[in-house]
Formats: structure tokens, sequence, C-alpha cells
């Protein structure tokens, strides 16, 4: 894979699986966890899209990306779906245990973030990141309150995958010949409309190294008597995701409520209220026939239903911060890279000390120089 100077790439043996991790060299392996941070990617993607990040952060943090099972470098080993994201965090678990780290710094983005705030209700974090995160109910199929609108979460999971996009996720398609090729979806749905980056070439090699092997993209489907007629099955990266397994409100209850920010862009096609790959708002738009209304499938509120959901939070105690970027689509750290960094670095930035120093430096030590 594409590796940009500075990053370095190994592949760690945890237990029932290979893991690839990204490291920036010069990092201090033996960095105190208040000073590391962990990147998480999204769906169709890996950790190849956190290396600018990676890059511009300060020396004196030690950085890892961690590629999630069945893309970049991890095996392609099968995901048990009636877990939700369990398998995802269990392997990011298992993953900082072999490399010494007994909490971090989270940040996860889209699919990724679900899975760190999975992470959260089992294991410490000392702060979370959400970058345009999928909601806490999931993706499809439920009410602005979280509930499920039919007993077998009809229009979610496996079966809203375009095959002609998975075909072209097999072939490892680098054309711009389809609508559905991989490059055309990053450009019409994960970057904003007028975005162009000259690494394109990259994220799209990160997007081809989706497996589509059983199990992992997208999984596996039912047939369901309700609209549009097929239901979530049990493995594979799409069926996590759907209410039916997964569901992280909880985080609202947690004891010790890590700090939170909330990074998403405006213009962001994929997790929206009014989503492009939400079938239910596909059939209110008349692209998916036979819609049977807003009473019975209505569009799913995502960026409502995550606002819901931290303010909750917020309100039992918890620490919340939300960053909003105009004209920004659905991966912030590649379309706006200042301003993530300067959103992240001030969100970990009063607790990345040692211990014994003072938890709360002035507050110019954290503003950036006019040359960042």
């Amino acid at each position: 894979m594409t590796l940009f100077p500075g990053i370095t790439q190994r592949v760690l043996d945890i237990p029932g699986i290979a893991v690839g991790i990204l490291e920036r060299v010069g990092d201090d392996p033996a960095a105190n966890p208040a000073k590391t941070v962990v990147f998480v990617h999204g769906n169709v993607s890996s950790s190849l899209f956190f290396m600018p990040t990676m890059l511009d952060l300060p020396n004196d943090l030690r950085v890892i990306a961690i590629d999630l099972r069945g893309y970049g470098a991890s095996e392609h080993a099968p995901v048990d779906a009636t877990r939700g994201l369990r398998d995802y965090s269990d392997d990011i678990h298992a993953t900082l245990e072999a490399l010494e780290i007994p909490t971090a710094h989270l940040v996860g983005w889209s699919l990724g973030a679900g899975v760190v705030m999975q992470y959260a209700l089992e294991h410490q974090a000392l702060t979370l990141t959400l970058e345009a995160p999928v909601s806490p109910y999931g993706f499809g199929g439920t009410r602005r309150d979280g509930s499920r609108l039919t007993d077998d979460d009809a229009g979610t999971g496996a079966g809203s995958a375009n095959p002609d996009f998975v075909l072209r996720l097999t072939d490892k398609d680098t054309t711009d010949e389809a609508q559905t090729s991989p490059r055309n979806v990053f450009r019409a749905s994960y970057v904003a409309p007028g975005f162009v980056t000259a690494q394109e070439d990259v994220w799209v090699e990160s997007m081809l190294t989706t497996s589509t092997a059983t199990g992992n993209y997208p999984g596996d489907s039912e047939h369901s008597p309700n609209w549009p007629g097929f239901a979530p099955g049990r493995v594979g990266v799409l069926n996590t995701l759907s209410p039916k397994y997964y569901n992280v409100a909880g985080i609202v209850d947690l004891e010790e409520k890590p700090p939170i920010l909330w990074i998403h862009g405006d213009s962001d096609a994929i997790i929206s209220d009014e989503s492009f790959f939400d079938v239910n708002y596909l059939g209110k738009l008349g692209i998916i026939p036979g819609w049977p209304g807003e009473d019975v499938a209505p569009a799913q509120q995502m960026v409502s239903q995550m606002r819901d959901v931290l303010h909750a939070y917020s309100a039992a105690g918890g620490s919340v911060t939300e960053a909003l970027f105009e004209d920004t689509g659905h991966t912030p750290n590649l379309e706006r890279p200042d301003e993530f960094r300067h959103a992240l670095l001030t969100h970990i930035g009063p607790r990345a000390v040692d211990p014994g120093t003072d938890p709360n430096p002035p507050t110019e030590a954290f503003i950036l120089k006019s040359e960042d």
C-alpha cells in the first residue's frame, strides 16, 4: 500500500486475528497514554485516510491508526454482525493490549466512530473524537428517538449495498467510467461538491482494500415481508450497523464519561438527516419504488439522533464539544485539515500532559502558530 514518507506499517498477531497498524516514524513507543492518539477508520476505507492527520500532529504525541478486520493490512476475518460492532471493538482492545497501551485518546471516523463508542462502553478511554459518526442507533430503520420501525429491521443491513459497487470493489476498479466506481463514489459521497485532492489515487487505493469475502463487506441479507423486501443477515459489516444488533446510546449512562468532540460537515451525503444511503430517504425521493410513506418508513434523522444523545450525555455530566465545518462532506480531516487539527488538539490538549504537570496549562499553549 502507498505510505506517505514518515509513516510505517506493520502487522500484529493478536488473539485470533492479524491486525495492521500505521505508526509515525520517531514516535516514542513508551509514550504516556495521555500523549497517545489512536485513529479508527470508517467503512470502505482503511487507516491510510489518517496519514495526513498523523503527520500533522505535534511530535510529542504518539499516533497510531488501526485497520479494522477486513480492511487495509488486517486479516479478512468474518464479522459476527449479531454482536454489533463488538468484534471490531474487541480487536482494537487486543491491539492496544499488544502495544501495552492501557488507554488513549480515541478518534473514530464514521463506522470507526461507532466502534470507539462501543469501545467506551466496555473499556477506558481518555477522550473520544467522533468524526462524521454513524448514529448511536445504527444506520437506517429508526425513528428520531431510536425506536425500530419494524420487528425485522427491514431496509437495513447488507441488502442496501449496490451490487455493482461491490463488484467493482472486488475487481479493484480504479476508473471513473461508472457512477458506481469507487473513485466516483469517493467524489460524490466522501467529499463535498467541488473538493479536489491531489492524493485521490491513495484514497481510492484505500477503499479498494475492502474485503468482499463472505462475512466482510457487505454481508448477507434475508427476505422481509416489509418494504423494501429485505432484512439484515447475521454476518458482514453492513449488518453490524443494523438497529437489530447495534445501539450505543448507553454511553449516556457511563459512570465515567470521557469528554467527547463531535466533528462533522454540513454537506455530508452519507451521515445526514437526509442521507442518500438511507433506503427510506431514497424511497421518499421516488428512487426506490413502492415507498409506503412517512408514517411507515421515515428517513432516519442521523445527525439529530447524534445531537439528542450527546445532549443527554452532557445533561448527565459529560463534556461535549461540537465542531460543524461548512462546505465539508464526510471527510473533515481531509477537507479541512487545519480546522480538524485545531479542534482535535484543543480537545485533547489539556489532557495530554504528563503526571505531575499542571493539568490546566494556559490556553495560549494550544493556539496554533500562523505557519501551521
